[in-house]
């Protein structure tokens, strides 16, 4: 079986690592659109036609299955392209959600993400449809940080601080990190809010949301595509994947 993973970027690999180790005997490709990164920052219809551009080229390699490993991409665009394509096709917020509720105890969880995901209140709903008292924050530089390789150090614990202090002082437990890029910030951020605070990506729960609908074929392959080269690229990729892997460049839109 071959499954396709899209992101905005490369934060998109952290969901990419966590489908790899649940399912070692499958293909993947991945697209990272690293030309237009962050999403975070780009009007509905501009995600969604993004969102298609990456869905179709993902087509065009033989995938069976799409999984949308952008927040603000799951925000917009999850259910066009469900509309758009025969495959099944996944997001990463209901997951994310399915965890956190797991996870609370007294019932307030925290929300941050780029400014799109949180206006969407794509999470919020959801999360307040179950009864949850939801606080939400968008941290627009988490991205450029991480596209950067700033992961850690005096830069990363003052942009974390300038953002997460205002939630910190909501007697939270449970921290949603509604971006795949902010998992790589995950160490800083836990520092931050402290034990008593829950940190919660999606990689996992997505990972377990599709078992499914996944076929082991009994071997595995890996296709890396990203839509522009990054000074930290190779960094980022041997960081979160454990491994340098080699990957194409790729220009959107395509002919397919």
């Amino acid at each position: 079986m071959k499954i396709g993973v899209f992101d905005s970027g490369v934060g998109g690999l952290t969901v990419l690592k966590a489908l790899r180790d649940k399912y070692p005997e499958v293909d993947f490709v991945y697209l990272g659109d690293t030309a237009r990164v962050p999403y975070g920052n780009k009007s509905a219809q501009t995600v969604i036609r993004y969102s298609l551009e990456g869905a179709e080229f993902l087509l065009s390699e033989g995938v069976e299955m799409i999984i949308i490993a952008c927040n603000t991409a799951s925000s917009y665009a999850l259910d066009v392209l469900r509309e758009n394509f025969s495959i099944p096709v996944f997001g990463v917020i209901e997951p994310g959600v399915k965890h956190a509720l797991d996870t609370t105890k007294n019932r307030r969880v925290g929300v941050i993400g780029t400014k799109a995901t949180v206006s969407s209140d794509a999470y919020g709903r959801l999360l307040r449809s179950k009864g949850i008292e939801v606080f939400q924050k968008a941290c627009p530089l988490f991205v450029p940080l991480v596209e950067e390789g700033i992961l850690n150090g005096d830069i990363a614990q003052r942009v974390v601080e300038y953002y997460l202090t205002e939630l910190k002082d909501k007697d939270i437990d449970t921290l949603i990190l509604a971006c795949t890029h902010y998992p790589l910030l995950k160490p800083v951020i836990e520092e931050f809010m402290g034990e008593a605070v829950k940190v919660v990506d999606s990689a996992e729960s997505t990972a377990l949301e599709i078992m499914p609908f996944v076929e082991r074929s009994g071997f595995s392959s890996l296709s890396l595509y990203f839509t522009d080269h990054s000074p930290s690229l190779n960094f980022l990729i041997e960081l979160i994947l454990g491994e340098p892997i080699d990957y194409k460049l790729l220009a959107l839109p395509c002919k397919v």
